[in-house]
């Protein structure tokens, strides 16, 4: 009975200290911390700037397999400990990443094939996320080491949460392990040989594939049906592997700790669109909370476009659910080091989107190595900077406005539709007409004018069941595509949605095998045209200039369809001495709703007004488009049930804005507002306001 009351005594301790502390209800602003790469000892140094800084939660361990198992089977903590003992005196809660995204010497030393076989071979040692996420070598040792980890930190009452791996993808694994993984995968998909012959078109260049044990390697195939279908078994390997890792770390994490992970964009030098070695929606249901890695130019070139696709994407994955910024810079590249305010208009931008924390890659910059030039919120010399000394400023507002600025719910009237399988569909068709373009190039433009028009934007993708909730859906170059979502899309605009479709949509099924009928195929009856072939553009305008552009912007490229109206009225016709007869833009009235179908590639003016006009027919041309950028709003819903508005003057020039919403208390300032009002923005400034 005595032993029973001491039980219960430190389990009320251990809830009063840790049990009913929610990261649910409270801003997280952070960083990533590395003890094991300082060069000399400073933790407690770093502990004291970091409450200084507002910080209240840092993620560790995520980079230090070497460190933590140092031999095989030889373990050390001291790093992981440290750090935990004295984050938690200073009361700043900690996550633990899962250390598996680069592996030891010793492993690789011991068991070569743990590093991926690609399309290009083998891999060498030395950079990170080269091994094969499927090698059973790999997964016995990395499951060995994120248990012995677990076992040890499980019942420190600093963790709040756990990520597991880190930016995880399929790293292009391709070995023979994968490809009999491949073959058992289309075995229990498709069931005979006949069916993928006939599926795949597989006889040309006698592809045929007649015995199961002549399955050749995808990795010198020129079949795109082939090649689609094994980059989406790849990135079922990424699901699967990250539902592997969170089942080994929900054993041993308490009910109220999170396990999340770091998704990435795809990369172009930052943040820039679908991942396409990630199948996101379906990769984050074994997660808690969806995280995101969001990098972006700063200085002149800030816009926020990138802040608010991450986001837009990461909250989308879960239904809506708030979501972890886990990367972002603070300083970063050389050319991204911000200007004043420019950190702090970040910070609230992704709050915006409804971030509910935010943490920097990373808290100081590291003297040697792959990302020496990859500077963290303290330089080199770990002492008090600009940036840092502007960060400050975000911990004290992110702490004062928490609870009002947490947990924010967004409710959006307009979709983007992407498609991880129309993704790779497209893009590998691109050397096939010339064009340097891939999907996110298409994609990119059409978001980026409803961001600049300010309008609230979610993400879907095939999985989703229901259209209704949205008025108008935008498809960017939805190339591969089974009858099901078209016919679904079809009858989203018959019961009265808007849809505005780019070219290139609706031409092969889900198995990138081209659809023999009219073109655009099953969209043809909500869009009410046809056409049989398209063509380059050289110096292609629109005649007469129907949208008001510039002369300069008034021009097609890339890629152009001749389009003849069956029901459709036309919008736009092309100007040339051969297809001028033949439409470029048109618009259906379908049921109730109304089709939109943009036959070609055209500028970001032309983009612009074509979203405008769709907004407009939608019924979405509101208060908030009275603003453009480079004054962005967002808006949301506190847990108080109150109107959260945020206005981000995105420029080096102080703006005006009419504030027209009634009743509110400006929340940086705390400034009362009634009636109509003209509010002044700072460069690069930001103003949040709670409808009273």
């Amino acid at each position: 009975m005595k032993k029973y009351l001491v039980f219960l005594f430190f389990s009320f301790l251990y809830n009063l200290t840790f049990g009913q502390d929610s990261s649910k209800d409270k801003l997280l602003f952070g960083v990533a911390y590395y003890d094991e790469y300082m060069p000399y000892e400073r933790l407690e140094k770093d502990v004291a700037m970091m409450k200084e800084a507002g910080i209240n939660v840092v993620r560790i361990a995520e980079s230090t397999w070497s460190t933590v198992e140092p031999q095989d089977n030889v373990f050390n903590f001291v790093h992981i400990d440290r750090v935990l003992d004295a984050m938690h005196k200073a009361n700043i809660k900690v996550i633990i990443g899962t250390p598996t995204y680069a592996v030891p010497t010793w492993l690789v030393k011991k068991y070569p094939e743990v590093l991926a076989t690609t399309s290009r071979g083998k891999n060498q040692y030395g950079v990170r996320q080269n091994m094969d996420i499927t090698n059973e070598h790999f997964r016995f040792h990395a499951e060995r080491v994120i248990r012995k980890i677990m076992e040890h930190v499980k019942n420190h009452p600093a963790i709040i949460g756990y990520q597991v791996d880190n930016e995880t993808k399929h790293y292009n694994t391709a070995g023979d392990n994968v490809q009999q993984a491949f073959v058992l995968y289309m075995k229990e998909k498709f069931k005979t040989l006949d069916a993928i012959n006939k599926a795949f078109g597989l006889d040309y260049w006698s592809n045929r594939i007649n015995n199961w044990d002549d399955f050749p390697s995808t990795n010198g195939s020129i079949n795109a049906s082939l090649n689609a279908e094994f980059s989406k078994f790849q990135r079922k390997l990424v699901t699967d592997y990250l539902a592997w890792q969170t089942k080994i770390v929900k054993e041993y994490a308490k009910p109220n700790q999170f396990v999340t992970q770091n998704f990435d964009l795809e990369w172009r030098g930052y943040s820039f669109g679908i991942q396409p070695d990630v199948n996101h929606f379906d990769a984050s249901k074994a997660l808690d909370v969806a995280g995101i890695d969001i990098y972006h130019p700063t200085q002149d070139n800030l816009t926020g476009i990138e802040i608010s696709l991450g986001g837009d994407i990461t909250r989308s994955m879960k239904g809506g659910k708030n979501y972890f910024v886990i990367e972002t810079e603070a300083q970063g590249f050389p050319q991204w080091v911000p200007y004043p305010n420019q950190l702090r208009l970040q910070a609230f931008s992704h709050l915006a989107s409804g971030a509910n924390m935010l943490e920097y890659w990373h808290w100081h910059s590291i003297h040697n190595s792959a990302e020496t030039y990859w500077k963290g919120l303290l330089s080199h010399d770990f002492e008090p900077n600009p940036t840092y000394n502007e960060a400050k400023t975000i911990g004290k507002d992110f702490e004062r406005l928490s609870n009002k600025l947490v947990n924010l719910k967004k409710k959006n009237d307009v979709a983007v539709l992407f498609s991880n399988e129309a993704l790779t569909a497209f893009n590998a068709f691109s050397f096939g007409w010339g064009a340097r373009e891939n999907y996110n190039d298409i994609l990119r433009p059409y978001y980026d004018a409803l961001y600049k028009m300010n309008v609230g934007t979610d993400f879907i993708d095939p999985s989703v069941k229901d259209f209704s909730q949205y008025k108008l859906i935008v498809v960017p170059a939805l190339y591969a595509a089974s009858d099901e979502l078209l016919n679904k899309l079809n009858a989203f605009v018959k019961n009265g949605g808007h849809v505005i479709y780019t070219f290139k949509s609706g031409f092969s099924d889900e198995n990138v095998k081209v659809r023999s009928s009219i073109q655009p195929g099953i969209i043809n009856e909500a869009c009410g045209i046809s056409y049989s072939q398209f063509t380059i553009p050289k110096d292609v305008s629109l005649k007469g200039n129907p949208y008001h552009v510039d002369e300069n912007q008034n021009k097609v490229h890339t890629w152009m369809e001749l389009i003849t109206p069956t029901t459709a009225k036309v919008l736009a016709y092309y100007d040339h001495e051969a297809w001028g007869n033949y439409a470029a833009i048109t618009q259906n009235q379908f049921g109730k709703g109304l089709a939109t179908y943009v036959g070609c590639m055209t500028s970001a003016a032309l983009t612009e007004k074509i979203v405008k006009d769709a907004l407009q027919k939608a019924d979405l041309w509101k208060t908030d488009q009275a603003l453009s950028f480079p004054i962005i709003t967002k808006t949301g819903i506190n847990q108080q049930g109150k109107s959260i508005r945020y206005f981000f003057n995105y420029s080096a020039v102080p703006q005006q804005i009419k504030y027209t919403f009634g009743k509110s208390t400006e929340l940086l300032s705390n400034q009362d507002f009634s009636g109509s009002n003209t509010i002044n923005i700072e460069a690069w400034g930001v103003k949040i306001f709670e409808e009273n």
